[in-house]
Order: C-alpha cells, then sequence, then structure tokens
C-alpha cells in the first residue's frame, strides 16, 4: 500500500523520482526501492515524506483516505 500510495503522489505531481529524491535528500535508489516496495523509510524520513506530500501518515500507510 505505502509503495503505491507514494509513487501515486509522486505522479499527480509529475514529478520524476530523482526530483523527489532530491528534494527529501535522499539517494534516488533509495527512494526507488520505496516506490517498488523493496524498501521501507525509517520513522524519521516517513514523517518527511509525510510532509513532503502534504499527506497523514496513517494515509501513506493505507490507515485513512487522503482527506482526513
Amino acid at each position: 500500500m505505502f509503495d503505491d500510495r507514494l509513487k501515486n503522489l509522486r505522479k499527480a505531481r509529475d514529478m520524476s523520482q530523482a526530483k523527489v529524491a532530491e528534494d527529501l535528500g535522499l539517494p534516488q535508489k533509495t527512494y526507488c526501492n520505496y516506490e517498488r516496495n523493496e524498501r521501507e523509510p525509517n520513522s524519521a524520513t516517513l514523517i518527511q515524506i509525510a510532509e513532503y506530500f502534504d499527506v497523514s501518515i496513517d494515509y501513506l500507510l493505507g490507515y485513512t483516505p487522503k482527506s482526513c
């Protein structure tokens, strides 16, 4: 669920993985692995991603709809 939501948020903003990774201060490979469900972010990175996309951590993890 996290990987799909992350990918959808990025694509909705018409951004590349490289741009998002750069903005977050992550290696592109790490970010790519999040979208491919091959790696999970630690709690600090999860918070950073939620703030970056202006969504809740619950939304990223699939617990609530986007509007909450």
